[in-house]
């Protein structure tokens, strides 16, 4: 049985990582493709991550294709702080010996939709929405083959994690989000108020500590990188699994609870571009705001162990 369609759009960092190892451990979705966009750190940084990531699992037969450089307007914002300078810090992973493929990602999201029989095409944006607007933006005829956009981003209650203001993915491309939000197609939102009780605590870490493999290895170095921010600036015990969430969600929906709601995304005013909200004439989208952590973490450990 063949797995759901996805394809991952996406900044890595470290949480993108573990979401991009999640999926390639889980039959319950096919990775078609990996299409990278500047976020967490600068291209082509990220699109070097990617490809190291799929080398260190063994899988390069998934192809990597570079994606938008900025932001549609707004000047560039990155992570570094987060991340590290790599991005993944915390894995010290060689450089590629894989490239990416010449075509644009965006042209290649937009041929991949165009080529498909019916809605069948998930993408998984973990990162700003550059990308999928730009490609919603060159071809409107996408919108009826896409079977769901899946995307980590924004914050509704909880309180933002960018500049006192919004959500990062959010904050980094304010108006990709109100392209997406407008465009029509089916949207699950996984904002801030999800994604920050999605904690991998240390028991879990050394659940994974007990396989020596090089993934497993991995996960474990950048999530103990990855956790000393969410520990010092929000008290948090233990690294958020942010970008995860949006696999674990396609592998099992029965894992988080939400609702459907309208949502806007502030773009006027510059003192909080970015910030999503409920509002009566905002986009219809399915808004996840609950999980069961324990079920959660372990899938991630058992799947992560599992490369």
């Amino acid at each position: 049985m063949t797995g759901r369609r996805i394809i991952i759009d996406t900044d890595p960092g470290q949480d993108d990582a573990l979401a991009i190892f999640l999926a390639l451990a889980s039959p319950e979705v096919e990775v078609e493709s990996v299409v990278t966009v500047a976020g967490n750190v600068p291209q082509p940084l990220v699109t070097t991550n990617a490809l190291r990531l799929l080398e260190l699992a063994d899988r390069t037969d998934v192809p990597v294709y570079r994606g938008a450089d900025l932001p549609l307007i707004r000047r560039q914002y990155t992570a570094e702080y987060v991340h590290g300078d790599t991005g993944i810090d915390g894995v010290d992973l060689p450089p590629p010996v894989t490239t990416a493929r010449i075509r644009h990602g965006v042209a290649h999201i937009v041929d991949t939709c165009l080529d498909a029989d019916d809605a069948s095409v998930t993408l998984c944006p973990i990162g700003p929405l550059t990308n999928i607007a730009l490609a919603i933006a060159t071809d409107r005829r996408i919108v009826p083959k896409i079977r769901e956009i899946v995307w980590m981003g924004g914050a509704l209650d909880e309180p933002p994690n960018t500049q006192g203001v919004a959500e990062f993915n959010a904050y980094v491309d304010p108006h990709a989000v109100a392209i997406v939000l407008a465009s029509g197609a089916p949207i699950t939102m996984f904002p801030l108020d999800v994604t920050h009780k999605a904690i991998l605590e240390d028991r879990w870490l050394d659940t994974i500590r007990k396989v020596d493999r090089p993934v497993a290895n991995a996960c474990v170095g950048m999530s103990e990188f990855y956790a000393r921010h969410d520990e010092d600036s929000y008290g948090f015990s233990g690294a958020v699994m942010h970008d995860p969430c949006v696999i674990a969600y396609l592998v099992d929906p029965t894992l988080f609870t939400g609702r459907r709601t309208t949502v806007s995304v502030e773009i006027a005013d510059p003192t909080t571009q970015g910030r999503t909200y409920e509002d009566p004439d905002g986009a219809d989208v399915s808004v996840m705001l609950d999980t069961d952590v324990e079920r959660l973490m372990e899938l991630f450990v058992t799947r992560w162990m599992s490369l």
